[in-house]
């Protein structure tokens, strides 16, 4: 059985268009079974730094805690639909909690692979994939080593990020990559996990077949490439948890236009 997690939050993304982001999860929360959906209320305030460095801590940290109580006890597969891409890190910690030789996919345009003091926007999203394998603010006890995570998809980085990615264990696959349905199972095979994250930031798709996301980045992932991976990979492992995080609809006609994509990929999720 899989069960839902809708986490609405906002405040990890540096868009000034984040607020979107409420309405694609609950756009996407309205096509869930009704019985299955847990959700997690968001603060309407941004919140404060706190002395972190993360922009908006206060209220990031409390949603982080609030997921993580949701997670507390549950056994079933769990999908937390965001939101940005810093929801995935407490469903990672759960996930990692009940397998410790878990591996994490990280499908995102972006490497979201910078510390508080690389960042230049102090975003928490832009850290999230860091968060959760290094220790930080926002994490003191990462789940997942970095050997252990492979980066799918991303094809716009930062200089301390490529410097990261390519200094660091972690596995990257491109886009190119990925049109082999196998490369992505191969790819967390070869880390020796027993099981499997999958994250799915949905900018990590070609834009043109999706236009709710708020930073869209050309020469993308397609959608059949995307699900076709997810198979290959459920033959191979165990999926134990997930997340999808990134929808940004300009208003609620355009979020019908994205949704059929979307629930295909939690579909393959769940």
């Amino acid at each position: 059985m899989t069960r839902f997690i809708v986490a609405p939050q906002w405040q990890g993304s540096p868009s000034a268009r984040a607020m979107r982001l409420i309405d694609g999860a609950e756009a996407i929360a309205g096509d869930l079974p009704r019985s299955a959906v847990t959700r997690v209320g968001v603060p309407a305030e941004a919140g404060e730094a706190v002395g972190t460095g993360i922009r908006r801590f206060s209220t990031l940290s409390r949603v982080r805690d609030d997921i993580a109580d949701a997670l507390d006890g549950e056994r079933d597969r769990v999908i937390v639909i965001g939101g940005d891409c810093a929801v995935a890190v407490p469903a990672i910690r759960h996930a990692a909690a009940q397998h410790p030789s878990l591996a994490v996919v990280w499908f995102d345009a972006h490497a979201d692979s910078h510390t508080v003091d690389s960042s230049p926007s102090g975003a928490l999203a832009g850290m999230a994939l860091r968060a959760v394998s290094t220790a930080g603010p926002f994490v003191d006890d990462p789940p997942v080593p970095l050997n252990r995570v492979v980066l799918a998809g991303a094809r716009t980085l930062d200089d301390a990020e490529v410097d990261h990615v390519t200094g660091s264990p972690l596995t990257h696959l491109t886009v190119d990559a990925l049109v082999d349905p196998a490369a992505l199972a191969d790819a967390v095979a070869a880390t020796g996990a027993d099981a499997v994250y999958v994250h799915v930031d949905l900018d990590v798709l070609d834009p043109a077949s999706i236009d709710g996301v708020l930073e869209p980045v050309p020469f993308g992932l397609e959608p059949a490439a995307l699900t076709a991976a997810l198979a290959r990979l459920r033959e191979r492992m165990p999926l134990v948890g997930a997340s999808v995080a990134g929808f940004a609809p300009s208003s609620p006609d355009a979020a019908v236009d994205d949704l059929g994509t979307i629930l295909r990929i939690v579909g393959a999720l769940a």
